[in-house]
């Protein structure tokens, strides 16, 4: 206890247990107001929504009316949104500026965006797009500068080049998103989570050489089921590593699925957030079926994740 320099040094056993009282009641009162201060910060971080929408599945709106479909997305009550429109400087057709002050003027909040097209020449540029449009996770959704191969005939995924190579561009596209406070994820499909001819599995060989201080992952939950993955086993694997998730379900013929509408067990997932590291997750569905419409398929998925438990 630091003595009060204002009270005289002869001060009185009465003065002594009366300051001491005193003391101790102003502690007590210090300790309340500092756990009421910790309960409205916990409160605080609880309520920041922390699902969004990968706009990846309203592509085909995006591209014709940007505008009034991100508000459509809003009016749904998605909060975050995650970008798959870059073209040349600008977000659909808006410089990043621009992009984020719209996005701000309908309430949504700009978290992460897929960036395929960069290189290792364009990767300056495109991060200071990506900054000034206020997003937080830089993402490279398939392997990049040539290495993402797509069969239209069999509606295939795979990889050109080796996981060595795939880990030194993004360990070096980490280090200049890093540079520029940004973070790196990169988006697993199927392929990566197959063994290859060379007898290894892309997506384990990036975790296991990837410095988590440079890239982390963003975990689509589909492509894990499709490849017959188990999420759970990779959450235990490596804890903390997938902040992002892709949230999307898949039909009893293998197809893409409203959330809730098909056969993957969120809820078993969810229980796992925690020790996934998720801090962000995003509803998207590639492809719609059966004359289902993307902006009702979101509609749908939205009333499910709530259902489910996600925040």
């Amino acid at each position: 206890m630091k003595t009060n320099k204002y009270l005289p040094a002869f001060q009185t056993g009465f003065l002594a247990v009366a300051f001491l009282s005193l003391s101790l009641s102003c502690k007590g009162e210090a300790k309340k107001a500092e756990n009421e201060e910790e309960t409205v910060m916990q409160e605080e971080v609880s309520d920041e929504p922390s699902g969004g929408l990968a706009l990846y599945t309203v592509r085909d709106a995006m591209g014709e009316d940007p505008k009034g479909t991100l508000m459509e997305v809003a009016a749904l009550g998605y909060a975050n949104i995650e970008a798959a429109g870059y073209d040349n400087g600008t977000f659909y057709g808006m410089a990043p500026a621009a992009f984020k002050s719209f996005l701000d003027s309908v309430g949504l909040n700009p978290v992460s965006t897929h960036q395929g097209s960069v290189t290792l020449d364009n990767a300056d540029a495109m991060i200071a797009d990506v900054k000034a449009a206020g997003f937080k996770y830089f993402v490279v959704p398939v392997p990049p500068m040539g290495m993402f191969k797509f069969d239209p005939a069999t509606r295939t995924l795979s990889m050109e080049g080796t996981a060595e190579e795939l880990a030194q561009i993004l360990e070096t596209l980490g280090q200049k998103c890093k540079d520029a406070g940004l973070e790196l994820l990169y988006h697993n499909h199927d392929f990566e989570l197959i063994e290859n001819e060379d007898g290894v599995v892309v997506l384990d060989y990036l975790l296991e050489n990837l410095d988590p201080e440079l890239v982390n992952f963003q975990m689509d939950l589909y492509w894990m089921t499709a490849a017959g993955a188990d999420p759970l086993a990779y959450f235990e694997a490596h804890p903390g590593r997938f902040k992002a998730w892709h949230v999307k379900d898949m039909d009893d013929q293998g197809r893409f699925a409203p959330v809730g509408e098909g056969t993957i067990d969120f809820g078993r997932i969810l229980d796992q957030k925690d020790r996934s590291g998720m801090e962000y997750y995003f509803v998207e569905q590639d492809m719609t079926f059966d004359g289902l419409q993307p902006l009702e398929a979101i509609k749908i998925s939205k009333e499910a994740i709530g259902e489910i438990g996600f925040e």
